[in-house]
């Protein structure tokens, strides 16, 4: 389980391999570490959790054994499946969270899923890999906006693996771990409002929740959130701009920032990267002054410009009943009070991106090549893409 045999392969780095737990939790550090992977509704990133430890996995099998695509992709949903299912039986997880880290948590039994469904576990095994994961589960919101927060989701895929793992060696847990029972916390210890319902055996007709979930693809490395406030601040930018004939920070008095009740992403002066991408109004304000927000808008040199900081002093902050810290209604206003009296209003209630306007697959292409072209050459990530894109007929998904 702990081998120090190096067979799986890390993210960037083709000259490196680790063991398989270890290359799962580096894979999904780095997943996480920009803050850049898919985020549901109900609000986890949830492949980050899962793609690490089957990548890791693939590899770790004997020649003979190696899953092939179709079945990789069948462990991925199972994966996604399990985490957007146990999400769907709280009310508390469909907000933005305030206590635990939603990958941290379901992010783990999915992994512990997906790869019990690789390794081909028998249902008992994979019942134990469920209740193995339920007690390796869990970080607070509490580290959100720090170094830490990445190794959440590094933790989730490399702690399901283990569970799996320890599942198909024997190791037993508590088989109702999923089940509310009065008295005895299992998973209802993660979610305050916890309502678990059976589900129906898959059939012929089983519909896989990926197949109706809310799935949002960030344009730019920062938490969901930040999308409204800069498209909203892009909006009043160009409105400034037709005014004013260019953006002159000089004449502008005070910005007002709509957003919804969030004491982790409300952070008005940030110092460091990661605080930057949890600040509405960084993200705001960075948009105004740039009219883009980037991997660069995050460096340390962006981060600390005096005339960003100058924006930042004049940004106040409302809270509108009707903005609720839901991914599914919230929406970012950015409004700018002039010197001259004269009020700019942008508003955006759904940014390019979320699921009622998703990215094209040109647009995610385009993210992909770009983020992986700081590591790979084009050739390379070439045939990525034509892996990927031909999953279902790869005879070793461990090509990947």
């Amino acid at each position: 389980l702990y081998s120090s045999v190096a067979v799986s392969s890390v993210y960037g780095k083709p000259g490196v391999k680790l063991s398989p737990t270890l290359a799962a939790f580096t894979n999904g550090v780095a997943t996480h570490s920009m803050d850049f992977d898919d985020t549901w509704h109900p609000a986890t990133h949830p492949s980050g959790a899962v793609l690490p430890a089957l990548l890791a996995a693939s590899q770790m099998l004997p020649p003979n054994t190696k899953p092939n695509g179709l079945d990789f992709l069948l462990a991925f949903n199972v994966g996604l499946e399990v985490q957007g299912r146990l999400m769907h039986f709280s009310t508390e997880a469909h907000n933005i969270p305030k206590r635990f880290h939603p990958p941290s948590v379901v992010g783990t039994l999915g992994s512990a899923a997906a790869t019990a469904k690789l390794l081909s576990l028998s249902s008992a095994q994979c019942c134990h890999a469920l209740g193995i994961a339920a007690s390796l589960a869990g970080a607070p919101m509490a580290n959100a906006a720090t170094q830490a927060k990445p190794l959440h989701v590094g933790n989730a895929t490399r702690l399901g693996l283990e569970a799996a793992l320890l599942a198909g060696r024997g190791m037993e847990a508590n088989p109702l771990i999923l089940d509310d029972i009065p008295g005895c916390s299992g998973f209802s210890a993660f979610y305050s409002v916890y309502q678990p319902k059976p589900l129906s055996a898959p059939g012929e007709h089983h519909e896989f929740l990926l197949e109706k979930q809310d799935i949002a693809f960030k344009r730019f490395p920062a938490h969901l959130g930040m999308h409204w406030v800069v498209d909203a601040a892009l909006s009043v930018r160009n409105l400034f701009i037709n005014y004013a004939g260019s953006f002159s920070p000089s004449l502008i008095r005070t910005i007002m920032l709509k957003i919804p009740v969030s004491k982790y992403i409300n952070r008005p002066f940030p110092s460091s990267e990661h605080q930057a991408r949890h600040s509405f109004q960084f993200n705001a304000c960075a948009a105004l002054l740039d009219g883009e927000v980037g991997l660069g808008s995050f460096s340390e040199s962006s981060i600390h410009r005096q005339e960003l900081r100058e924006l930042l002093d004049k940004v106040v902050v409302e809270h509108p009943e009707d903005n609720v810290a839901n991914f599914d209604k919230m929406y970012g206003e950015v409004a700018l009070l002039l010197h001259s009296g004269d009020v700019l209003t942008g508003k955006c209630d759904t940014f390019y991106g979320h699921w009622r306007k998703p990215l094209s697959k040109e647009s995610l292409l385009k993210k992909f090549r770009s983020n992986a072209s700081h590591v790979l050459p084009e050739e390379k990530i070439e045939t990525i893409i034509t892996l990927v894109d031909n999953l279902e007929s790869l005879s070793d998904s461990s090509q990947l």
